[in-house]
């Protein structure tokens, strides 16, 4: 089951990096190669929150198996797609069935594991969930440059028929509940579809077109309308699509409040390697996914400590670690230069390494750890929705600042050089001696020699400014953790 869900996970990050590849092949033009990327990300966060239901009526084996196949013959038909057309429905279908395997990853680990085994049962899972978009990057990079793009798909193929193999002989049977689906309100599905679907676009594309502008502004709108409407209907309903009643219970609400916005410290992070390397200092995929191999390795290291403490000590005190520790490693980040690279990164990378198994696994123990089994499915599914949304989130956050703050902070640096500044100067790394006296403008050679570097320095600050952004976010978990009352360990 793990597999499966290292491998949903997975497909996000190692497609990104191949997207040029995929425009070429397909002929695709820029302002839809987008859409390859942004059609899963929707489908999946739609699944996500239909697991609960989907498992009531379909038990946890079998649902697994149908979502894990589905996905394994979708991997297989984006391999083969012709088109772009082809191509972006198959993404559809293999989000949404890669939307399943996450949350039922999770609920399996409290309802076939006993409690003693809980804790080794969750760092599996949870060390697979956040390892996958570290590893992401390298894996992508490593088949771009030495494979075709269909490769980003096709190495699905094998581990997906694996883990059907082993899920079909070792997953306990159940008795399905198939008349649970003539129930299914389609009403709240829509709604539920709809807001997400509306709030996905607009956070894509909200940062570069402006949250003011009239097309975001109607799409939040929409967002906000389908779900006040999904709450009404799922709170009237016998049977609905989501339990949303499992907020009332208080440690579940925090855990949520944690999980998302550890969502967005995360996502956040793992998109922001990636620009600064890429963009700043000229790495390639391979090269930048080798760089953050320091976090996955710092996440598996700790893992087996991880265990033994949460047999130990309350989960409260091990998430408040966590997201301390967490916080202070996103914020070491906020003050990197030009000329950053491997050597500055490593110890925040290994700072947030170490603390995000404290952020995942606590906190799973905090929402489901006294839910009902009925409950359990409903409870992984919110509980992991409120992760990638906070993620989606916390990109969109991060290309605000880029988008807006970029500019702002080049042409800060171009009337420090007018005015002969030393921090300019450095900041795009000439001597002062270089710079023209006060009063001289700049020949047009000169503009144009210095214009890149303007926009470097910019970049520079404007990712120093959103590392410190999502570390002051991540620090709120902290207040709203104390609310938390104690869960059993």
């Amino acid at each position: 089951m793990c597999l499966g869900m290292f491998m949903a996970i997975l497909d996000i990050q190692i497609v990104v990096t191949s997207l040029p590849a995929i425009r070429d092949a397909l002929e695709i033009s820029a302002d839809r190669m987008s859409w390859i990327q942004t059609a899963y990300l929707i489908a999946e966060v739609i699944a996500i929150p239909l697991t609960g239901f989907l498992t009531r009526c379909l038990t946890l084996r079998g649902l697994f198996l149908i979502s894990l196949t589905v996905f394994t013959l979708a991997s297989f038909a984006c391999a083969n797609a012709p088109d772009f057309e082809s191509l972006v429905a198959a993404r559809v279908v293999q989000g949404l069935a890669g939307g399943c395997l996450i949350p039922l990853v999770f609920s399996a680990v409290f309802l076939l594991f006993p409690k003693e085994e809980q804790g080794a049962a969750t760092t599996m899972a949870g060390a697979l969930a956040v390892l996958a978009p570290t590893l992401g990057p390298t894996i992508g990079g490593y088949i771009t440059e030495t494979y075709s793009w269909p490769w980003l798909f096709l190495v699905n193929i094998a581990p997906g028929i694996l883990a059907l193999i082993a899920a079909a002989r070792f997953l306990p049977r159940e008795k399905a509940d198939i008349g649970l689906l003539s129930r299914l309100d389609w009403g709240s599905v829509l709604f539920l579809a709809a807001g997400l679907t509306c709030l996905e676009i607009a956070l894509k594309q909200g940062p570069e077109q402006g949250w003011r502008t009239l097309p975001i502004l109607a799409l939040l709108g929409v967002t906000a309308l389908s779900s006040l409407f999904f709450v009404r209907r799922s709170l009237s309903r016998k049977e609905p699509v989501a339990q949303l009643r499992l907020f009332w219970d208080r440690n579940f609400a925090i855990a949520c409040g944690l999980s998302f916005l550890f969502g967005i410290g995360l996502f956040a992070s793992v998109y922001l390697m990636p620009v600064f390397l890429g963009l700043v200092r000229g790495h390639g995929p391979f090269d930048i996914g080798l760089t953050m191999l320091v976090t996955g390795a710092a996440q598996l290291a700790v893992s087996p400590l991880v265990v033994q403490l949460e047999r130990r000590f309350d989960a409260r005190l091990l998430t408040g670690i966590g997201f301390a520790g967490f916080a202070i490693g996103l914020a070491m980040s906020g003050f990197q230069t030009r000329e950053t690279d491997f050597d500055e990164m490593f110890w925040p990378q290994i700072v947030r390494g170490v603390s995000i198994m404290f952020c995942l696994l606590p906190p799973t123990r905090l929402a489901l750890g006294l839910l009902a089994e009925r409950d359990i499915p409903d409870g992984s599914a919110l509980f992991n929705l409120m992760r990638n949304l906070g993620g989606a989130n916390g990109i969109a956050l991060v290309d605000t600042v880029l988008w807006q703050r970029a500019p702002f902070h080049a042409e800060q640096t171009a009337q420090g050089l007018l005015n002969r500044d030393p921090a300019a100067a450095e900041a795009v790394g000439l001597p002062v001696e270089m710079l023209p006296p006060p009063g001289v403008e700049p020949t047009p050679e000169e503009v144009a020699f210095i214009e890149p570097l303007l926009q470097t320095a910019g970049l520079v600050e404007a990712v120093n400014e959103a590392w410190l952004l999502i570390a002051g976010l991540t620090a709120l978990g902290l207040t709203i953790l104390a609310l938390a009352r104690r869960s059993p360990s």
